[in-house]
Parts: structure tokens; sequence; C-alpha cells
């Protein structure tokens, strides 16, 4: 198959190519350059930490809200049949806290 193109045609779709390879080691630059790789590493950084906090939230917010329905109705009244005995506890182990820093002072 013989190459029917002229010697401008040629040159030319040289000049067009050298023009192409150019723009790609241009953009292969900008992509390799240190502050690109930088920037693009702390963007995928900051995503990840951004997508962990938000998940992280989602979760304490539903264990506190379930923790409040055990201890609230739905109506927002207090169910004192959870509340006092949880709080008969707290006073409890505050007594205990109490009782074995005074001994440890002894």
């Amino acid at each position: 198959m013989s190459d029917t193109r002229t010697p401008a045609q040629i040159e030319a779709d040289i000049v067009r190519r050298r023009e192409q390879l150019a723009e790609m080691l241009d953009e292969i630059g900008v992509r390799m350059h240190p502050k690109t790789v930088i920037g693009d590493a702390k963007a995928k950084v900051a995503s990840n930490v951004d997508r962990t906090v938000g998940r992280a939230f989602v979760a304490v917010n539903r264990t506190v809200s379930d923790v409040k329905a055990q201890f609230v109705s739905e109506d927002g009244a207090p169910r004192l049949e959870r509340v006092v005995p949880v709080a008969l506890v707290a006073v409890g182990l505050v007594g205990l806290l109490a009782v074995s820093a005074r001994r440890r002072r002894a």
C-alpha cells in the first residue's frame, strides 16, 4: 500500500502530532506536579473524614434517640418505672466512689 500524501500533508500531520504530544505532556506535568498530587490527596482525606464524621453523627444520634426512648414516653413524659431505678443506681455508685475516696485518704 503506497502513501499518496504529499510532503506538505505529511509535514502538517507531524506538526499536529507534535502539538498533541506537547498538550499531553503539559497535562501530565500538571497532574504529576507535587502541589496537584498533595491537593488531590488532601481532598480525598477530607472527603473520607467528612463521610466518617457523618456516619458517626448518625450512629450517635440514633443511639441517643434509642436511649431517650427508654426513659421518655412518646408524649414526652418521663417513664418513672425506668428513671427511678437508674437514678438509684447512679446515686449508689457515687456514694461508693465517695466512700472509696475517703478510705484512700485515711
